[in-house]
C-alpha cells in the first residue's frame, strides 16, 4: 500500500499541476490519448504483442506514423516502407542515436558496445573493428568447419529420432545448436548439451532477456527513479551484470593463460582476435580496453545465440503450416545435393528457392519485429510532422512487411514472390528490413544468414517432417513471447521420418 501511494500520489499531484498549465498545440502525428505524467506507459505495459498493438493503433488512426508518450519521453512509431526509408536512410543521421536506458547502460559497460553506443567517433571505430576483423566475409568463412560440424551433430541426433519416429522438440534443439555455434565461434569452447557449463550459459541468456524486459521507472519518469531501488530492480540488475561480467572475465583469463595452445590465424575465435587487437595497437586508433571487449562479447553472445535459433524455428513453423512449400523446397535441395549426404556451404548459392523461403519467413515472422529503437538527435520533419530532438523512434518492421500497399496478399506465405526479383536483405528494400538498414544495420547479417540457410537446408535434406498425431497444420500457433528477439511462444514439436536417398 505504501508503495502504491508513493507512486500514485505524485501522479495525482502532477495531474492537477498539468490541468492548470496552458499548453500549446504542436504539429504532432495522431495517437491515443495519454494520462498525465505516465503518458501511454499503461497501454504499452498491457499490450501483449507490442508490434501487433502498435499496428492496430496505426490502423485505428489511419496513419503510418503515430505519436505517444512514455512518461516524459516522446515516442513515434512508423509503419510504412516510405517512412522507414526516411528514418533508416534519407534522414539516417538525424535518427541514428540509441535511446538511453538504465538496463543497457549497465550491461553494455556504459555503452561501450556497438549496438547501443552513441553514433560517435568511438562507435565508428568499433564498427570498423567488427566489420573488418570480427564479422567480415573472410572471417565468417573461417568459421565454416565449426558450422558444418555442429550441424552434422544435430542431424545425427535427428536421424536417430527418425528411426523410432520420436517427437522432436525442434525449438529446444535449435537453441542448443545456436548456443554451441556461438560459443565455439566467439569463445573457442564447446559446451555439451546437458553439462553444467551449458546450463550456466542458458541461465545467462534467460537472465539477460528477463532484465531487458524489466520496467525501470527512471527511464521514463526520472523524478520517481528511486522506485527502481525500492522494488529491487537495481539490485537485480547489478546481480545479473556481475554474473555476465564474471563469465566474460573467465573467458578472457582462459585465453590469456600462457599454457593455452596458440591457434593459427584462420582458426582464431572472436575473442582471440579482440585480444590480438588490444595487444597490437597499430590496427586500432584508440585504447581498446577490457570493458570494450566485454561489451562486444555481449553483443556477439546474445545476438548470435538468440536470433539464429529464433529465425530457424520461424522458418520451420512457416514450412510445416505450408506442406506444399516444404515439399517443393525439399525437392530442390535433394535434386541439387543428390547422394552427397549433407548440404554444405558451397551448395547454398544453387538453392534459390531456399533463399526465397527464408526471405518470406523473415517477412511474415521477423525475429525483431520492432527494430532496435532509435532516438532523434535534432529537430526534423517526417511526413509533414515536426519531430523534436530526443524522441524515441520505433520502426515497426512487422507492420511494414504486411503492408497491403507494398505486398500483394501480405498475410499469405508465398516464397515465389522473391524469385526473379532484385529484393534482398541488405537494407535497401524498406518493405523487408530484418537486419535493419543505414549506418545501424546489423553487422552480423552475413553470419546470421548463412547460419539459418545451412541449418534449414540440412533439416530438410535427410528427413521428412510431420506433425504429431492429431495435430493439424492449422493448429500450429504463431504466438510469440517478448524479448529482444521475439521467439515462438510454444515449442515446435515435430516428428522426423527418415528419407531414403535414391
Amino acid at each position: 500500500m505504501i508503495l502504491l501511494l508513493s507512486i500514485f500520489l505524485p501522479i495525482i499531484f502532477f495531474y492537477f499541476l498539468h490541468k492548470t498549465r496552458k499548453t500549446t498545440k504542436s504539429n504532432l502525428p495522431p495517437g491515443p490519448p495519454r494520462l498525465p505524467l505516465i503518458g501511454n506507459l499503461h497501454q504499452l505495459a498491457t499490450a501483449g504483442d507490442l508490434h501487433f498493438y502498435l499496428w492496430r493503433l496505426s490502423k485505428k488512426y489511419k496513419s503510418p506514423i503515430i505519436h505517444m508518450k512514455l512518461g516524459s519521453r516522446p515516442l513515434i512509431v512508423v509503419s510504412s516502407p516510405k517512412l522507414a526509408k526516411e528514418v533508416l536512410q534519407t534522414q539516417d543521421l538525424a535518427f541514428c542515436r540509441r535511446p538511453k536506458s538504465t538496463c543497457m547502460q549497465k550491461l553494455t559497460y556504459q555503452y561501450s558496445d556497438i549496438t547501443f553506443s552513441p553514433c560517435n567517433d568511438y562507435w565508428r571505430e568499433m564498427r570498423k573493428i567488427t566489420s573488418i576483423h570480427l564479422l567480415s566475409s573472410k572471417k565468417v568463412q573461417s568459421f565454416r568447419p565449426i558450422r558444418e560440424h555442429e550441424i552434422s551433430l544435430m542431424t545425427a541426433k535427428i536421424s536417430k529420432s527418425a528411426s523410432s519416429h520420436e517427437v522432436v522438440n525442434l525449438s529446444e534443439m535449435a537453441t542448443a545448436l545456436s548456443s554451441s555455434l556461438i560459443c565455439r565461434i566467439a569463445f573457442g569452447k564447446r559446451y555439451y548439451d546437458h553439462g553444467s557449463e551449458m546450463r550456466r550459459f542458458k541461465k545467462l541468456l534467460e537472465e539477460f532477456v528477463a532484465i531487458t524486459l524489466t520496467f525501470f521507472v527512471s527511464d521514463y519518469i526520472p523524478a520517481l527513479g528511486w522506485v527502481d531501488k525500492l522494488v529491487g530492480s537495481m539490485k537485480r540488475l547489478e546481480r545479473i551484470f556481475e554474473n555476465h561480467d564474471s563469465f566474460y572475465q573467465e573467458l578472457i583469463d582462459e585465453h590469456l593463460d600462457p599454457r593455452r595452445a596458440k591457434k593459427k590465424e584462420e582458426e582464431e575465435d572472436i575473442l582471440d582476435t579482440l585480444i590480438k587487437l588490444k595487444e597490437d595497437k597499430s590496427d586500432v586508433p584508440f585504447d581498446l580496453n577490457w570493458n570494450s571487449i566485454k561489451a562486444l562479447l555481449m553483443n556477439v553472445f546474445l545476438a548470435g545465440a538468440e536470433t539464429t535459433a529464433t529465425s530457424t524455428i520461424w522458418v520451420m513453423t512457416a514450412l510445416i503450416k505450408a506442406p506444399d512449400v516444404m515439399k517443393k523446397l525439399q525437392l530442390e535441395i535433394r535434386n541439387s545435393i543428390g547422394k552427397k549426404g549433407k548440404v554444405d556451404e558451397d551448395d547454398l548459392p544453387k538453392l534459390s528457392y531456399l533463399r526465397a523461403v527464408i526471405m518470406e519467413s523473415f517477412r511474415l515472422y521477423p525475429s525483431i519485429p520492432l527494430l532496435v529503437p532509435r532516438e532523434t538527435i535534432k529537430k526534423s520533419i517526417l511526413d509533414g510532422y515536426e519531430i523534436q530532438p530526443k524522441t524515441i523512434v520505433y520502426v515497426n518492421a512487422w507492420a511494414i512487411s504486411r503492408d497491403p500497399e507494398y505486398w500483394e496478399n501480405p498475410d499469405e506465405f508465398i516464397p515465389e514472390r522473391f524469385l526473379n526479383t532484385n529484393i534482398d536483405l541488405k537494407g535497401k528494400d524498406f518493405g523487408l528490413t530484418p537486419f535493419g538498414s543505414g549506418r545501424r544495420i546489423c553487422p552480423g547479417m552475413v553470419m546470421g544468414l548463412v547460419n539459418v540457410e545451412l541449418i534449414v537446408a540440412n533439416l530438410l535434406y535427410s528427413v521428412d517432417w510431420e506433425l504429431p498425431l492429431g495435430i493439424r497444420a492449422e493448429d500450429v500457433d504463431t504466438a510469440s513471447m517478448p524479448g529482444l528477439a521475439v521467439a515462438k511462444k510454444n515449442a515446435l514439436l515435430l516428428v522426423p521420418y527418415k528419407y531414403r536417398i535414391v
